[in-house]
């Protein structure tokens, strides 16, 4: 597993309505092979839509369609504000 890349945020920390750009993807194995298949690749421009009564899962826009992680998959995904 890489460190995350420095001044990036975790996916799920993003507020509702916030965008930010994929800088880099820490999953390892077949979870992240699974999270690039979906579109979560670097350079991708992502969307907060919401999160989930209990805040888990939430739900994320990009690529224009909605995709629901689990907050521990989105953990893995470090974001930067455009």
């Amino acid at each position: 597993m890489k460190p995350p890349a420095p001044c990036a945020l975790a996916l799920s920390d993003l507020k509702q309505n916030e965008r930010a750009v994929i800088r880099q993807c820490t999953a390892d194995g077949l979870l992240k092979q699974k999270l690039l298949s979906m579109g979560f690749i670097p350079g991708a421009e992502v969307r907060m839509i919401r999160n989930a009564p209990l805040r888990d899962p939430i739900e994320i826009g990009i690529h224009n369609y909605l995709v629901t992680l689990r907050r521990s998959e989105a953990q893995m995904i470090r974001v930067q504000a455009p």
